[in-house]
Order: structure tokens, then C-alpha cells, then sequence
């Protein structure tokens, strides 16, 4: 959805509620899980779909709060009445959507996760339940309390922690019980992507961030250190594959690097990108890598374990 006036969209719609879910950045919640259960099935491991489910569910469910927290949370905030910003139209604040509304559903999806975590217990016992409390509470801690993470240098590494290595790591847990080398490597490579994503989002806000009091990464290491940020957040995950692959003896994983020429035009295209909603389309590109990555990296696990 392209950014627009409030009287574009029709108040409580669908296409409201899809402007606050924001469903193209579900890859960030779908990626992890995809590479945390194709890596336990590489070693031989049996695929449970009564465990495989609810943790794809509750991963999908903690990006969709997160997104809802972050529309609800910065229109509150006043953000969007701090000079000109330029990022994807937010519900709330276009009146799309009632504040009260958006809290309410965000309750509600926060039951639903701690149900699905609560079924999860029952394969791998209350140390699950730690794991998403923790997830569910940096959701929400993303833009609400009186320090948002939103708001310092931390995003990054925020979903960098809980959209690479809480995700990967302990899908293959919750799955196996156990979390080898290459899950582990494999964990800071998806974490490194995602939080490129945001990398991009910051980048693209910076003038407005440091109109609304936001001290973002790119905020406070300006234009060209967030250009090097993003920059090693995209060719991180290439550089762990000979790792991935070596650990665990199977050459398929290396199947990722065919990659590599898409990343360079991505990385010349944020170089070269005018600042403004132009942005947008390097973003959405990025959540494409990270799912790209995903998918290949699932291949040559799948491929490898065939041909054994």
C-alpha cells in the first residue's frame, strides 16, 4: 500500500488492518523458522508437525504485534507530527484505525502466542515459555513503555537477538533438543538480514527520526555509517556459509552464494538511492533477500540429506 491521505482507505478495513499488519514483513518471522527446521531435518532429525506448527504460528504472531505496537505506539507518541516522514503510511495515525482498537487486537494475538507457547511446553518443557515471554516482551517493548526500543540505537541488534538467534536456534530446540554448530551459524546469518531490513527503515527516517527525538543507529552514526552498517549486515550471512557448510560436511549449503550478484546490486542501489519513499522499494528487496536466502539454504539442506 502506497502511502496516501486518511479518506484512502476505509476506516476499520481490511485494507486498514493490512496498512498495521503490514504483511510483506512477515519473511522476517517465516525465514527463521523455515532454516531452524530444514537444518533439523538435515541431520535426520523427525519433523513434528504438532511442534513445527505452533512455533511457525507463534513466530508469525510476535511480527504481527510487533507491527501493530509499532502503528499504535508511534501515533501516540506524537511521532508522526515530527516533520516529514517517509515511511509506509501507519493506520493510527491516518485514523484508519481507532488507538483502542489496534490494543485490542494486539491483547488478543498476545493470548493466542502465549496459548501456542503453551502447547510447545508439552514437547519441550517451561524453558519454551521463558523463550517466548521473552519474544512477546521485546515485541511490545518495541515502541511502548517510556524508553522505546524504537527510539535508542538498539533496533538492530533487537531483531538481530529475536528474529535470528532466538528464531533459528530455538526452532531447531524446540524440534531436537539440541543446537548444533551450523544452527547456531546459520542463526547469525538470518539475524544479520533481518536486521538489514531495519537497517533500511532507519536509514530512510533519519531526518524525520532526529526530528521526533528518535536516536536510532543511523541517527547517531549518521548517513555513512549507517550505509556500513547495511553493508555488513548484507555480505555477513555469504561470508558464514564455508562455516555452515563445513560443520556440517554438506557443500549443498553453499547453495545461497548464487545470491551474491543480487546482493551487489542491492548494496550499489541503497548507495545510489534518493532519500524519500524510494527507500521503500530497497526494503521491501531486502525482506525478498532474507526469504531468497532462506529458501536456498533450506534447498541444499533438503538436497544434502538426500543424496547421503
Amino acid at each position: 500500500m502506497s502511502a496516501g491521505t486518511p479518506d484512502t482507505v476505509r476506516r476499520g478495513s481490511l485494507r486498514a488492518w493490512t496498512a498495521a499488519a503490514r504483511p510483506r514483513t512477515l519473511w522476517v518471522a517465516l525465514s527463521p523458522v523455515l532454516v531452524g527446521t530444514a537444518l533439523a531435518a538435515e541431520r535426520g532429525a523427525p519433523i513434528q508437525l504438532r511442534a513445527a506448527l505452533p512455533v511457525l504460528g507463534c513466530a508469525l504472531l510476535v511480527q504481527v504485534i510487533t507491527n501493530l505496537q509499532n502503528d499504535v505506539g508511534y501515533t501516540v507518541r506524537g511521532g508522526e507530527r515530527s516533520g516529514n516522514r517517509t515511511g509506509l503510511p501507519r493506520a493510527t495515525a491516518n485514523g484508519w484505525l481507532g488507538v483502542s482498537a489496534v490494543r485490542a487486537a494486539i491483547v488478543v494475538l498476545s493470548v493466542i502466542a502465549v496459548a501456542l507457547g503453551l502447547l510447545l511446553v508439552a514437547v519441550r518443557g517451561w524453558p519454551v515459555l521463558a523463550l517466548g515471554t521473552a519474544s512477546l516482551a521485546a515485541a511490545l517493548a518495541y515502541m511502548a513503555g517510556p524508553r522505546p526500543i524504537a527510539y535508542t540505537p538498539l533496533g538492530e541488534l533487537t531483531v538481530f537477538v529475536f528474529f535470528g538467534l532466538v528464531a533459528v536456534m530455538g526452532t531447531d530446540w524446540v524440534l531436537t533438543g539440541e543446537v548444533p554448530a551450523a544452527t547456531a551459524l546459520a542463526a547469525i546469518a538470518i539475524g544479520c538480514l533481518a536486521a538489514a531490513a531495519l537497517a533500511v527503515n532507519n536509514h530512510r527516517d533519519i531526518e524525520h527520526d532526529r526530528s521526533a527525538g528518535r536516536r536510532t543507529f543511523a541517527v547517531l552514526a549518521g548517513a555513512t555509517g549507517s550505509r556500513v552498517l547495511y553493508t555488513t549486515l548484507l555480505y555477513a550471512p555469504f561470508l558464514l556459509l564455508p562455516a555452515i557448510a563445513a560443520t556440517t560436511r554438506d557443500p549443498w549449503l553453499m547453495l545461497p552464494v548464487l545470491l551474491l550478484p543480487r546482493v551487489g546490486r542491492l548494496r550499489r542501489d541503497f548507495a545510489a538511492c534518493a532519500p524519500g519513499v524510494s527507500f521503500n522499494g530497497i526494503l521491501f528487496r531486502t525482506f525478498e533477500l532474507e526469504l531468497q536466502y532462506a529458501a536456498l539454504l533450506c534447498a541444499g539442506a533438503a538436497v544434502g540429506r538426500l543424496l547421503r
